[in-house]
C-alpha cells in the first residue's frame, strides 16, 4: 500500500508542476473502494474508479485485470491511448507485459464507446508481432509507466494480474467528478 501511495504523489508531481489552484482539498481512493470496483460482478476488465480535477489536469484512478493468456505464436493484440497516459501499479499476479514496437494494424475505438469517454480518452487497438517491443514479466510490487500513444498489451498472464492504474490526464477528457458506482 506505501509503494502506491508513494507512485500516486509521484505521478502528481509530474502531471502538476507549478499550478496556482482554487483546490483546497484532497480526495481519496480508498482500498475498500478500488477493491470493490474490481471486484465488481459486471465482468469488464477495465474499470474506472473516480476521475478528478486537481488544477489544470484530471487525474484518474483505475483498476484492471488479466486472466490466464497462454502463449503462443501469433501477435500480441493491445491497446494505445493517444491522450492520457497510465501507471500500472501489479496488486498481484504476474505475466508477460509488451509495450512498444511496430504496429501492425489499427482499429479505432469508438468515440461513444466508455473506454473513449470515461476510461482512457481517445485509443485505438492494434498488435505488434511476438518478440517485438519491450517484452518483460512483471509481477506483484512492480510499477510501469506507460506514456501516451505507447503499445500496451499481455504476451502471456501465468496468474491472474489485477492492477490499480493512475491516468493523468493533462487535456482533461476524462470526465471530472466520475465515480464508479461500485465504489460506494
Amino acid at each position: 500500500m506505501k509503494k502506491l501511495i508513494t507512485t500516486i504523489l509521484l505521478i502528481c508531481s509530474f502531471v502538476v508542476v507549478a499550478q496556482e489552484s482554487s483546490i483546497r482539498l484532497a480526495t481519496d481512493v480508498l482500498v475498500e473502494e478500488w477493491q470493490s470496483v474490481l471486484h465488481a460482478p459486471e465482468g469488464r476488465v477495465d474499470r474506472q474508479v473516480k476521475v478528478v480535477d486537481i488544477g489544470n489536469s484530471h487525474v484518474a484512478v483505475g483498476v484492471l485485470f488479466r486472466d490466464v493468456i497462454e502463449a503462443n505464436d501469433e501477435p500480441v493484440r493491445g491497446i494505445v491511448h493517444t491522450r492520457v497516459s497510465e501507471v500500472y501499479y501489479i496488486t498481484s499476479g504476474s505475466g508477460i507485459l509488451v509495450t512498444g514496437g511496430t504496429m501492425l494494424d489499427r482499429t479505432d475505438i469508438p468515440e461513444n464507446s466508455d473506454i473513449v469517454n470515461v476510461l482512457v480518452g481517445e485509443s485505438f487497438s492494434t498488435s505488434v508481432a511476438r518478440g517485438d517491443g519491450q517484452v518483460r514479466l512483471v509481477s506483484e510490487g512492480d510499477i510501469i509507466v506507460i506514456p501516451a500513444g505507447v503499445f500496451h498489451g499481455w504476451h502471456e498472464v501465468e496468474e491472474r494480474v489485477e492492477m490499480v492504474s493512475i491516468r493523468p490526464d493533462p487535456e482533461k477528457v476524462l470526465p471530472a467528478g466520475y465515480v464508479n458506482p461500485y465504489s460506494k
